[in-house]
């Protein structure tokens, strides 16, 4: 396994902070992504509920170009890895660690195949010089596709298969601790376990009260707190679920990169306002179902 890596389009300056945001849609300036691992034996695919066998030369070159596109995008990206062969789902960052402006908290994945990456993300993060500021241990389990900052103070954590009660009593003790309420959303059987499903499966912020969402699986009582709070909602139709209409990366407010595809969800985000930057994604997303939220975790969003 390689050390971490930073490849630098802007690099923050002496008095800014090089970690947090309580946010999903503030500017982004450092963002940590996981090269692509190859595989070990070559059957692990099936193990992780791939529709199909790792291409992992394509995977490595679409990765790259995803890189560039952020970079040119003026964000500075911390590149880690390849990991060791046989870790396919290191590569969503994402998931293992959650950014909060007082440190990370290191999560424990409720996939049992993806336990050995929070081990990972603790590394990269000590390399970086980001405190944690916690971590979720058995038989809690949280995943960070399942978080969503709805403000500054309130995160909304989906409880289903990967994210547990017991994982999000632990982490609304630890977020008590800066003073940030938890609230809890309940996600759908939907396929069931063996298939990812995460509350940002459903939902991505645009904007600091608008989001791209997909209304047929979202709880109501969701709907109804964020229709609440002011939130516009962008539908995704049924036709563009599965191919990852629903994930969107902000780069900054009306400012997000997708998975090249979802014509109707693209032409629905540029007439609410937003740039939309497009990447293929054919065997680093599509074939992994994981967009570019899934992708990246956020090390520094500016929300001063």
């Amino acid at each position: 396994m390689s050390s971490t890596r930073t490849a630098t389009a802007r690099t923050p300056g002496p008095t800014a902070r090089p970690y947090g945001g309580h946010s999903r849609s503030a500017p982004l300036r450092r963002v940590l992504v996981r090269q692509p691992a190859a595989p070990a034996t070559g059957d692990e695919w099936s193990e992780f509920g791939y529709p199909r066998a790792v291409d992992q030369g394509r995977a490595e070159q679409e990765h790259a170009a995803f890189r560039g596109l952020l970079t040119d995008a003026g964000i500075e990206v911390v590149a880690a890895g390849p990991d060791r062969p046989g870790l396919l789902d290191a590569i969503f960052t994402d998931d293992v660690a959650i950014m909060t402006d007082a440190g990370v908290i290191i999560v424990r994945p409720g996939k049992v195949l993806r336990q050995p990456e929070a081990e990972l993300a603790e590394q990269s993060f000590t390399e970086l010089g980001v405190p944690v500021l916690g971590r979720i241990t058995a038989p809690g389990t949280v995943e960070g596709g399942d978080t969503c900052w709805l403000d500054q103070r309130t995160l909304a954590v989906g409880r289903g298969y990967r994210t547990n009660q017991a994982g999000i009593d632990q982490l609304s003790a630890i977020l008590a601790g800066i003073g940030v309420t938890v609230v809890p959303v309940a996600l759908p059987h939907w396929h069931g376990p063996e298939e990812c499903l995460h509350l940002l499966s459903l939902i991505s912020p645009i904007a600091p009260a608008a989001a791209v969402v997909y209304f047929p699986l979202l709880a109501t009582s969701f709907v109804q707190d964020l229709q609440e709070r002011g939130w516009d909602l962008i539908p995704v139709p049924d036709e563009e679920f599965d191919s990852l209409g629903c994930n969107a990366l902000a780069l900054a407010p009306w400012r997000v990169v997708v998975v090249e595809g979802n014509p109707v969800t693209r032409r629905r985000l540029e007439e609410a306002g937003c740039q939309v930057l497009a990447y293929t994604g054919e065997e680093i997303s599509l074939n992994r179902m994981g967009g570019p939220t899934c992708l990246t975790r956020p090390i520094w969003r500016d929300t001063a």
